[in-house]
């Protein structure tokens, strides 16, 4: 009889968006943020679309549309139905070979795509009743001696990256006052209770072995926060609800928030930026120490 694996560490590595208009996506993400492009992967063309990636200190968002308007592509077909929004939540663990054999093993979910090449292995799975509304990737380098914690390190190889690592890891490190601290996905309108979001949770527990705690998956780097969906709720279906980033620098914080005024995407307390919230906070350590400057003055 087998048993499900324990969960092990795993770290939110990617997550990947889709737009109408990457170039205006390019522009909001490296103004407003202040990252920069660190790839465009030409190899996503056999796809039909194009890409580009950014930096959140070590980790990515990625952006995806289709090379030509109206083409019969996965990206095109949800931009139709959805609009900009998200795309894919990609995860890097240890070993997903032996996780892709714990789930086809029990029939958990379908291998849409897979690849292996030197320490990476790279497997995409079908959304299909998978809660969430989004494509998940599990991934992982195997440790070696030039790359010995993959999770741990910050700026850790990522095979998504590109071939050139001394040039992408830089760019992470000049991208460190930003650090991803969680997303959140939203369940189908008919799944309204809160047992529904635990239920999620615990599906990509035992699928892709990510500790969970409650409606909270604990990657090793952030969170993945699952709601309730919206009644009846057309508008809002399932997918991705929002981001959430930690800025570094009171500066560069005064200033991206400057940016998203003047763009005109102020939400209530959020940024409404590629059909999603984005949340972003000041480093807690900048908070305190404003604070304690503050009280030390009065």
């Amino acid at each position: 009889m087998s048993t499900t694996p324990a969960p092990s560490p795993t770290r939110l590595r990617q997550i990947a968006l889709i737009a109408q208009d990457i170039e205006r996506a390019k522009y909001l993400l490296t103004t407003i943020l202040g990252t920069e492009v660190v790839y465009i992967d030409p190899q996503v063309a056999q796809w039909g679309i194009k890409n580009f990636l950014v930096a959140i200190g070590g980790d990515i968002i990625e952006v995806c549309s289709p090379l030509q308007p109206g083409t019969d592509t996965t990206v095109g077909r949800l931009l139709e139905k959805r609009g900009d929004g998200g795309y894919m939540i990609i995860m890097q663990t240890l070993d997903a070979g032996a996780r892709r054999t714990h789930i086809e093993s029990k029939g958990l979910a379908k291998v849409i795509f897979s690849h292996s090449h030197d320490d990476v292995q790279c497997i995409q799975y079908h959304p299909k009743g998978i809660a969430g509304g989004m494509m998940p990737e599990l991934d992982s380098h195997t440790p070696s001696p030039s790359n010995p914690t993959p999770l741990a390190s910050p700026h850790s190889p990522w095979h998504a990256c590109g071939p050139d690592y001394a040039s992408y890891s830089s760019a992470m490190k000049r991208c460190s006052h930003l650090r991803l601290l969680s997303a959140t996905c939203r369940l189908a309108p008919g799944q309204t209770d809160q047992s529904d979001t635990e239920a999620a949770a615990q599906q990509w527990e035992e699928y892709f072995g990510i500790t969970r705690q409650n409606s909270d998956l604990v990657f090793t780097n952030a969170r993945l926060k699952f709601v309730p969906g919206v009644p009846g709720g057309q508008s809002q279906s399932e997918g991705l609800e929002s981001i959430t980033i930690q800025v570094t620098g009171k500066d560069r914080f005064a200033k991206m928030l400057d940016m998203v005024s003047k763009e005109g995407l102020c939400g209530d307390g959020w940024t409404n930026m590629l059909g999603i919230k984005w949340y972003f906070v000041l480093s807690e350590e900048e908070d305190v120490a404003q604070r304690g400057s503050m009280s030390s003055k009065l």
